[in-house]
């Protein structure tokens, strides 16, 4: 016997799904059409389950009316569909979670940041067959790791290059980073104007220009040029050479409890735009079921600092 007609049990999420139709479309002719069947089927499934619930649901006259029973039970009809839709969506999110390995990239100290704990958390509880390491790459290899598929996604520091995407995670202001000898790093703040002549330490011609642009403030508000001292390839280099008085550099306020080093002062630099933190994958992996789950984590969690007008983007 067609399960549907069988009278002896509870209406079908089916015969409520189509009960909530007619409640809205109130005529059975447009109620049909958008349940894509006929007319005298929606009128003998509204009529079982009338009989399955014991009460008429529905008046049926030149217009379609609900009852008072019928208005009665139209909002537990309701969550009962949704319910059952939230079900099948959460079991087809488990058919469809994310097993193997993930490779996650950081640079600096981006897996001391509250953003990475937080998205890592959230996919390894959502994901539990996704096992997720973590590699820490340089300046110029957290953009080659990605393009050459040695990392699935980095955690890092904007502007990327292109074919790249990312998920923002943060806003945060940049800090001068000093020599502690330095005049300037007495004082609680700077502008940019006070540190003309500085050279700033050089990152690796391998990065993107738009990157090492972005890291030394070039161009300057004034329109003088910016001088560069030596190149660095990573965080400790860069801390070498400020404390050992060869240029300064811009970081990332975090660098001031991440990063304190001997010989290393920082000062806020109140004209300075700020940086952002993101998640960051290339673009031809976007449809991997991996990244979709650590991109999901990254979607759902609620940081301070963050900005729910930013999203994906292939720039800062």
């Amino acid at each position: 016997m067609d399960m549907d007609m069988d009278l002896g049990s509870g209406p079908t999420v089916h015969q409520l799904r189509l009960f909530l139709i007619l409640a809205k479309e109130r005529h059975f002719g447009r109620a049909a059409a958008r349940s894509f069947i006929s007319q005298p089927a929606l009128s003998r499934q509204i009529q079982v389950l009338e009989q399955r619930l014991g009460v008429a649901v529905v008046e049926r006259d030149r217009t379609v009316r609900l009852t008072p029973a019928g208005l009665a039970l139209l909002a537990k009809a309701r969550a009962v569909v949704e319910a059952m839709d939230d079900l099948r969506q959460t079991a087809q999110e488990q058919g469809r979670a994310a097993r193997g390995q993930l490779v996650v990239g950081t640079i600096g100290a981006e897996a001391a940041m509250p953003h990475l704990r937080a998205v890592l958390e959230q996919a390894r509880q959502h994901n539990p067959a996704l096992e997720i390491r973590t590699r820490l790459l340089d300046f110029v290899h957290h953009f080659a790791a990605l393009e050459n598929g040695e990392v699935d996604v980095v955690f890092c520091r904007p502007p990327m290059p292109p074919h790249i995407r990312t998920r923002h995670l943060a806003d945060e202001a940049r800090v001068a980073c000093l020599p502690a000898a330095d005049p300037l790093a007495g004082r609680a703040s700077v502008k940019l104007a006070d540190l003309g002549g500085y050279p700033i330490l050089s990152l690796p011609p391998e990065c993107p220009q738009a990157w090492r642009d972005f890291w030394a403030a070039d161009p300057r508000p004034d329109g003088n040029p910016v001088p560069y001292g030596p190149v660095v390839g990573d965080i400790e280099a860069l801390m070498l050479a400020v404390s050992d008085g060869h240029g300064m550099a811009f970081l990332p306020a975090a660098a001031r409890t991440l990063f304190p080093r001997p010989g290393v002062a920082y000062v806020d630099v109140i004209d300075l735009p700020p940086c952002t933190a993101a998640l960051a994958w290339a673009e031809r992996n976007n449809d991997n079921p991996n990244l979709r789950a650590i991109r999901r984590a990254a979607e759902t969690i609620s940081l301070p600092g963050r900005r729910s007008d930013r999203g994906l983007s292939t720039s800062p």
